[in-house]
């Protein structure tokens, strides 16, 4: 393009008719300009903005025209969200903006019919939204010529690209494009919408895959400064631009029954969410809302997918009326125009609460807005710290998950199952030398084919008895999704599907009535079928308990963590803080600050046999920590994200020979592993049981955070009283 001309005029002409006849819009953003550029001359791009920044826009007009411009045929552009949900709100809008140039664009996911699945196979859309384990699925399903849908794509759209790469959705979603690339026989462009993170371009070389200095990249964030900010102990983030103004309170309430009265008395008339960071507190705080006759609905994961729509539908709809959600609602599905967010205590990254707060102040003349509630005095620290470091505009990095091996066996078969067979020599092609999927994986594929998972015949790989007995129950289903959820139970009324839950609360000894809490509902149970793991129910006036289990404890960062120390040390976010939460926080640091926190370094404090180390870097870190001084850890307690319990007999002696030697030590040692915890690893059947456990052991490792408390100075053996 000519310097100095508008990026504009590269949009196809129908294209800037409906921008501003049909969607009324005077001209684009700065970041819908900046991106035109990147995206029609086919580089990968990541582009970077809060909430509601315009992101689906700033590729898809740009995408559009050069679908017309090049003469794309065929499926061209796949759409990849994390969230059902969200491709289901997008749908409409996306093909929308293709109908204007007489294109398509169609939906696949695990809920679409099979009818709709044939019509897509036969008349196929210009652009296809999907998720990665569904875009996996038509790769090895019998049903879809895969050459004859997908071979065709010139580029792929990740929306919420930082929830992919966070964990280990994002290694499978890189292992699925780069064969989706043996299909094509070509580059596939990546495009990839985020919100802020803290290192943008890292997370464009990490979308790149193998094509990460080989082809051009470039990051779009027109609104957000370049530099990064590093504070005392932490890792580097990115300044994720000036807190934008907005009116954000602290306050503690002491319990979720109190955050109820709060949120009922409160704003009146107005539409609401509320952030609540786990299932079961949804569930206890839509109760308690209900009873004081609060117009509730509910979203989180164990609900059914026809309860969250309804939840959501009703919710968009309404008025004076609030939403309580787990994280579902973070990313960007539109539940309508929200007037308020409420977070019950803290989200555990600075990158959520953004996330949050960018879910209101989308009208013109208002502002963005979040009411915290703590119910607990370390929740209300944790979410102090958390302001402060936002009030920084400090936002983490996004890390993929380490030696992702689980996901390395998946791949292997996967994509056995996809070519019927593959050469014993030749199988890192399909991955096009993308680590960890390259030669380093021959130890898992010799298992593989140990253990029967996979045949050899003639120098060809081909699946075998273990694999199908393990994995290939419909048609391999189970090998398309890289995440385990604990076995629930279907909770039903009549023939409605209400959710899952735990099946411990079915099991567990309890008096009376076995009574579950579920949509914000009582429900009585009438029978179990234990069998297909079904429970009816009845509804009833009250009562009940929510319950489901939590993955791996990962604890709290060490940036974040330190932060809460900051906090104790006498730093103030820069927020409004109730006299409640003032009061709360002055106690804290006057009671129990001085033995728990000093300004020249950690502390040791032993009060009788108890003897911790306050540490305050992060579960990981003082993990990482207790293995690597196993000497002197105490072998039962588990650490905490402040500190770790030390021996009872701990003597100085025996203190300075244990840090002299992690000091010396040319590597820390990583955390022990509970068996429970590699069970809970998807695949882990597929892996050595020790390969399994050095998995686990290194995404519980943080040996930049140990190593930074062991270079801290430390005061020893501070009494507390009491």
């Amino acid at each position: 393009m000519a310097q100095g001309a508008d990026p504009v005029d590269r949009l196809d002409p129908v294209v800037l008719h409906h921008v501003v006849n049909t969607l009324g819009w005077p001209d684009l953003r700065p970041l819908q300009r900046a991106a035109i550029d990147p995206v029609m001359d086919g580089e990968d791009t990541v582009i970077l903005a809060p909430t509601a920044g315009g992101k689906t826009e700033a590729a898809c007009l740009p995408i559009l025209s050069a679908m017309t411009i090049q003469g794309w045929t065929g499926t061209s552009v796949l759409y990849l969200c994390p969230l059902k949900a969200l491709l289901n709100n997008l749908v409409t809008r996306i093909d929308g903006y293709a109908q204007w140039l007489g294109r398509t664009a169609a939906l696949w996911h695990g809920d679409t019919k099979e009818s709709q699945r044939r019509r897509i196979r036969t008349e196929r859309p210009d652009i296809l939204l999907t998720t990665p384990e569904s875009l996996e699925a038509m790769l090895i399903g019998v049903k879809t010529d895969h050459a004859h849908l997908l071979g065709g794509v010139r580029a792929v759209v990740v929306d919420e690209v930082h929830a992919f790469a966070g964990d280990d959705r994002g290694w499978h979603l890189l292992a699925v494009l780069e064969r989706l690339e043996r299909v094509t026989g070509r580059p596939i462009q990546r495009i990839g919408l985020s919100a802020t993170v803290g290192n943008p371009h890292q997370l464009l070389t990490w979308l790149q895959g193998s094509g990460a200095g080989k082809r051009p990249g470039r990051v779009v964030a027109p609104d957000l400064p370049k530099a990064p900010a590093t504070t005392s102990g932490q890792p580097v983030g990115m300044l994720a631009a000036v807190p934008p103004p907005g009116d954000v309170e602290l306050d503690y309430v002491g319990s979720l029954d109190n955050a109820a009265k709060v949120i009922a008395a409160l704003h009146r008339g107005e539409k609401r969410l509320v952030f609540c960071d786990s299932r079961r507190q949804v569930e206890e705080l839509g109760a308690a809302l209900r009873a004081r006759e609060v117009t509730v609905f509910l979203s989180h994961a164990s609900l059914s997918a026809d309860e969250r729509a309804r939840s959501e539908q009703a919710f968009a709809e309404a008025r004076d009326c609030v939403i309580v959600s787990t994280s579902t609602l973070e990313l960007g599905i539109d539940v309508g125009d929200l007037d308020r967010v409420v977070q019950i205590d803290s989200p555990s990254t600075v990158a959520s609460f953004l996330q949050r707060i960018g879910r209101t102040g989308r009208r013109a003349g208002t502002q963005r807005n979040c009411l915290f509630l703590a119910t607990r005095k370390d929740t209300l620290l944790q979410a102090a710290g958390l302001l402060l470091l936002w009030g920084r505009g400090w936002v983490e990095p996004v890390v993929a998950p380490p030696e992702p091996r689980h996901l390395v066996a998946q791949q292997l078969l996967a994509a056995t199952l996809q070519e019927h067979k593959l050469g014993d020599q030749l199988w890192p092609e399909q991955w096009n030398g993308l680590t960890p999927f390259d030669r380093s994986a021959a130890p898992i594929l010799r298992h593989l084919t140990d253990e029967g998972f996979l045949d050899t015949d003639g120098g060809m790989l081909f699946i075998g008895p273990e694999a199908e007995r393990r994995f290939g129950r419909r048609h391999f289903i189970e090998l398309t999704a890289s995440f385990t959820a604990p076995p629930q139970f279907t909770v039903l009324s009549g023939r409605t599907e209400i959710g899952q839950m735990d099946p411990s609360v079915l099991t567990e000894e309890r008096p009376g009535p076995r009574r579950l809490l579920l949509a914000g509902r009582s429900w009585q149970v009438t029978f179990i079928d234990w069998g297909r793991k079904r429970a009816f129910v009845e509804p009833v006036d009250g009562g009940g308990i929510a319950k489901w289990s939590s993955g791996t404890f990962m604890g709290l960062s060490h940036a974040l963590t330190r932060a809460m120390r900051e906090v104790l040390l006498g730093a103030d976010p820069v927020v409004s803080l109730t006299r409640r939460a003032d009061v709360c926080l002055q106690e804290w640091r006057e009671t129990e600050g001085p033995h728990i926190v000093h300004p020249a370094g950690t502390l040791v404090a032993r009060k009788g046999s108890d003897v911790r180390w306050w540490t305050w870097a992060g579960y990981r870190a003082n993990a990482t920590l207790g293995a690597t001084l196993s000497s002197i850890a105490d072998p039962v307690q588990r650490p905490t994200d402040c500190y770790l319990r030390l021996r009872e007999d701990l003597s100085h002696v025996m203190w300075r020979s244990a840090i002299e030697a992690a000091e010396a030590a040319p590597a820390m040692v990583l955390p022990d592993v509970d068996p429970r915890a590699v069970h809970g690893l998807k695949f882990s059947a597929a892996l050595p049981l020790r390969l399994a456990t050095a998995t686990v052991a290194a995404r519980l490792a943080d040996f930049d955070g140990a190593r930074a408390v062991l270079a801290e100075p430390k005061r020893l053996y501070v009494t507390s009283a009491g």
